[in-house]
């Protein structure tokens, strides 16, 4: 038997044991933080598979709500499956107004919240939620207790930058998307279907 094959298979039987032992189903925290372009389109992917299952899914947009993007014109297209609420006025160094910015995020969280408390969510994305806690808009501890009680089975996707090391230890999957270059710093602005 060659080396490869002799690999594979016992690559395979530890994979094989790990599955079996991987007993417990339950909803999950998922947050995907970091530098790195690419944190809302991976949320927006598992939004994607998770309708191919016939999930029911919720989004709040935090931040994000001065311009349209492209997966608010696409994942409005299902407005059975996924209810789609953008709640933000634009990046904090637009706005300027922190009273403004923590109503604003007050009023997101009065939507996620009403989300996290209702079993026929399976699948919420909660999209730069992070960016919302850095700057101290929401309270964490009452964050952190919403998650807490939501339905068992419910799954959460949070997004943004300089997710806080109380959620991250909370979260039972963390992704930190690295930088390691982007088109905006050569001068090249924003795409669409890239980066909006």
């Amino acid at each position: 038997m060659d080396d490869h094959k002799k690999r594979m298979q016992e690559q395979k039987k530890a994979v094989d044991a790990r599955i079996r032992a991987a007993r417990q189903k339950k909803g999950l925290v998922l947050v995907l933080t970091g530098d790195g372009k690419g944190k809302s389109s991976s949320a927006f992917g598992m939004l994607a598979r998770a309708l191919g299952h016939k999930m029911h899914c919720g989004v709040v947009q935090f931040i994000k709500g001065k311009m349209s993007t492209g997966e608010e014109r696409f994942f409005r297209r299902f407005p059975d499956e996924v209810k789609y609420h953008v709640t933000g006025e634009g990046y904090t160094w637009n706005t300027q107004d922190r009273e403004r910015d923590i109503a604003t995020a007050e009023k997101g969280w009065s939507i996620a919240h009403a989300m996290l408390n209702d079993p026929e969510f399976d699948l919420i994305i909660l999209d730069e939620l992070n960016i919302v806690l850095n700057m101290e808009y929401l309270d964490l501890d009452r964050v952190l207790a919403d998650l807490q009680s939501r339905p068992e089975q419910q799954h959460v996707i949070i997004t943004g930058r300089d997710a806080p090391e109380r959620l991250i230890a909370f979260a039972d999957t963390v992704s930190e998307i690295k930088l390691v270059k982007h088109a905006f710093e050569k001068g090249i602005r924003a795409q669409k279907g890239i980066e909006l």
